[in-house]
């Protein structure tokens, strides 16, 4: 084996290592987690309009399937704006649907990028391991407040909402519910790492931030006539978001797997659209659901104390 070929082999070896780390905390963390979650019974089709509040024909734009790709653009919203279903709240079973389509984007974009969504599963598997022990225990009720106080907003499409909430009242049916769940059985510790939906939630927030501000970045308009490279904007995304909470190994370990990232085109043909401007019109899309979710799974974690869970 040459020493090019011996080079290739240890940095492949250093980011399989240093890929589960990716998200911080991760090491220690359910490596044999096999659980992979809730059944979809639902069948969410491969077409459909967005009720996201975009303006003008751009909004109402049906999204078709895109043959031969793995990862569906069209899910990914529909599982968004299902999670996004309560006024101020976020249902956990579609959020961790969307993760899952979240995964096939970036195992689509090749071996490098996919390796970090390899820890990306091990949250979503623990969150649903938790919810499925929840709901076998008999004793796993909902605590905390009133789930009428989510969706207190005084309009009639609130009220639904409310009653519509009150028939699913489990302890992990929505971010708000689980939070009030482990806190008031102890299961997050503001000092020490836990085994908590809490802390778990959180890593996968702040990947959340790094994909859509990258995904927000390729939607991006040319400056001084040229479009800089997916490389170049997704370690611009990940430098001011996720790398705030790595070591410096995983930082350089990123900075490689950025490198192997394709090209703008890949892109296009990943969600069947033919050039810059209907991919920006689709991302901007992508981006309002994500920032949807974010801000409400923000803002239940800030009210809680739950911003810098060890």
């Amino acid at each position: 084996m040459g020493v090019k070929s011996k080079a290739a082999a240890a940095i492949l070896v250093l980011l399989l290592f240093l890929g589960s780390l990716w998200l911080h905390g991760g090491l220690d963390y359910h490596w044999d987690s096999c659980l992979k979650g809730y059944n979809q019974g639902n069948t969410l089709h491969h077409q459909l309009y967005n009720s996201s509040g975009a303006d003008g024909a751009e909004g109402s734009q049906v999204i078709e399937g895109c043959p031969g790709q793995t990862f569906q653009v069209s899910m990914l919203l529909s599982h968004l704006q299902a999670a996004s279903e309560l006024t101020s709240d976020i249902l956990l079973q579609p959020y961790l649907s969307s993760w899952d389509e979240l995964v096939r984007f970036m195992e689509a974009m090749g071996p490098m990028v996919g390796l970090i969504s390899n820890e990306i599963e091990t949250k979503t598997s623990i969150i649903r391991q938790l919810a499925l022990l929840a709901e076998a225990d008999p004793e796993a009720e909902l605590v905390g407040p009133d789930i009428h106080s989510i969706n207190g907003e005084v309009t009639e499409a609130g009220e639904k909402t409310d009653k519509e909430a009150s028939q699913h009242t489990g302890a992990y049916h929505s971010v708000r519910t689980m939070i009030w769940t482990e806190l008031d059985q102890g299961q997050v510790n503001f000092h020490h790492q836990t085994d908590s939906g809490c802390r778990t939630l959180l890593r996968l927030h702040r990947a959340l931030l790094w994909l859509k501000l990258f995904l927000e970045k390729l939607s991006e308009t040319p400056v001084a006539g040229r479009l800089r490279s997916p490389s170049e904007l997704c370690r611009e995304a990940y430098q001011g978001t996720l790398a705030h909470h790595h070591t410096w190994f995983v930082r350089k370990a990123a900075e490689l797997a950025f490198i192997a990232m394709p090209e703008r085109t890949f892109f296009f043909r990943l969600v069947c659209v033919q050039n810059q401007e209907e991919l920006s019109m689709l991302l901007k899309r992508v981006v309002q659901s994500l920032g949807e979710v974010y801000d409400r799974t923000q803002s239940a974690l800030e009210e809680n104390g739950m911003l810098d869970l060890p």
